[in-house]
């Protein structure tokens, strides 16, 4: 399994965006065979195929056909996220004052603020370029750090360490020079990378991102720190199992949302039609009995995989005694009584059933009853399809920060259950 954690390093580097964490799994799908097809073209299936379609140059729902008819075993699926909290540039608002260059930024998600600042910045995403036959999508990733956050110095900020809050306006902007040059230098470094005249660029979306690569740390490579681990671990785990998937007794699917960490109501998130609209679709191809997609979703289940918050030592206090799960412990089942997670008695048995029969550990995980918890795009999907769902996820420290950190053995334990599941 080493090959899967040198993967995985490289699958979160590359992922510098959620469009390039799309694109890393486009590539990934090529190379195992998937054809890619069309939203807009009648569907054409063979039985056995490998599939996947690409909805706005993000979210990604790729399927292998199963052996048995949809209407008696349904679908098998395993869903996930590939947003993270960032920082977005709005790259026409710079300001150069006193020989200071910055630009403004709004805030992407939830992030924890403070772990952004005396950073070195990449940028990455996407900017729309005039053609001759008019705008289209251009993507960029910047190997190089060009931007910085600075804090103020503790001399001129004594309430630094004693719960300054930032104000996102004022202090979150992006330092990237001290000249006097005037214009909008990110726009003109941008179209040099992409060799274009800066006037060709239309609209931008583009983020900062940390310039560190993902890697392995601890005495024995036990963790890996990243940017993004939230939720691209789990996306990766997804996919390196589909892609091993050959001739299976029931369809085999991955859906890979994006703008879960702003509400899921897009185009591409939970909230919307996309995997509705994509499993009738496969069902049409098989049965034009619309009855029987109805009978594929009553036999269907989900795991909706997102990370989960791991037992810190020294913030021991914020855990239940009873559900706190370890890191290189295991997938984690996530559970809430007011449904902030999927997860029922029938799908937890599921799955614990799944890590048994693939010999791998598992744990439970419940917020403080005197805390609120996050939620997940599993309760979404479970009540627009009506299909059982658990939420399960691999425990990682400092969910949101700019670098997060996760044990190795988690994602190969993942990999191993999702692997069983989708044979």
């Amino acid at each position: 399994m080493e090959n899967v954690i040198k993967d995985l390093l490289s699958f979160l580097s590359d992922s510098a965006s959620r469009f390039h964490a799309s694109l890393e799994i486009q590539k990934r799908l090529d190379k195992a065979g998937f054809s890619c097809i069309q939203e807009d073209k009648p569907f054409k299936l063979h039985k056995g195929g490998k599939y996947y379609i690409r909805r706005m140059d993000t979210a990604i729902i790729a399927f292998v056909l199963g052996r048995k008819p949809l209407a008696k075993v349904g679908f098998n699926l395993a869903a996930s996220h590939i947003d993270y909290p960032s920082l977005k540039l709005k790259t026409h608002c710079i300001r150069t004052d006193k020989s200071v260059t910055r630009c403004g930024v709004e805030v992407y998600g939830d992030p924890i603020i403070n772990t952004w600042l005396d950073r070195d910045l990449r940028i990455a995403g996407k900017v729309m370029v005039k053609t001759p036959k008019g705008f289209q999508s251009e993507f960029i990733k910047l190997s190089k750090p060009i931007a910085i956050i600075p804090n103020a110095a503790i001399h001129l900020n004594r309430e630094i360490n004693e719960g300054f809050e930032y104000n996102n306006q004022k202090h979150l902007q992006a330092i990237i020079g001290v000249n006097d040059k005037g214009g909008n230098p990110l726009l003109e470094h941008i179209a040099k990378e992409l060799k274009i005249k800066p006037e060709a660029i239309g609209e931008t979306d583009i983020y900062l991102n940390d310039a560190i690569p993902a890697m392995l740390t601890g005495l024995t490579d036990e963790l890996v720190t990243a940017q993004g681990l939230d939720n691209l671990a789990m996306t990766h785990a997804i996919l390196s199992a589909l892609i091993t998937v050959d001739n299976p007794e029931t369809t085999a699917v991955g859906v890979f949302f994006d703008h879960e960490e702003i509400s899921s109501q897009t185009p591409q998130g939970a909230f919307s039609s996309l995997l509705t609209e994509i499993l009738e679709r496969i069902c049409l191809t098989q049965s034009q009995i619309r009855e029987d997609f109805y009978l594929a979703i009553r036999h269907s289940f989900l795991i909706s995989a997102d990370m989960a918050h791991a037992y810190h030592p020294s913030y021991d206090d914020k855990y239940d005694p009873d559900y706190s799960p370890y890191l290189n412990k295991g997938p984690v089942i996530k559970l809430n009584a007011n449904y902030r997670y999927a997860s029922s008695a029938e799908s937890s048995q599921r799955f614990w059933s799944l890590c048994e029969t693939a010999k791998v550990p598992c744990q439970k995980f419940l917020i403080r009853s005197d805390m609120i918890g996050g939620t997940t795009i599993g309760p979404i999907v479970a009540a627009q399809l009506g299909m059982h769902t658990v939420d399960i996820g691999n425990p990682i420290w400092a969910m949101h920060s700019i670098r997060e950190t996760g044990g190795t053995l988690d994602h190969q334990y993942l990999i191993a259950v999702l692997k069983y599941y989708f044979v």
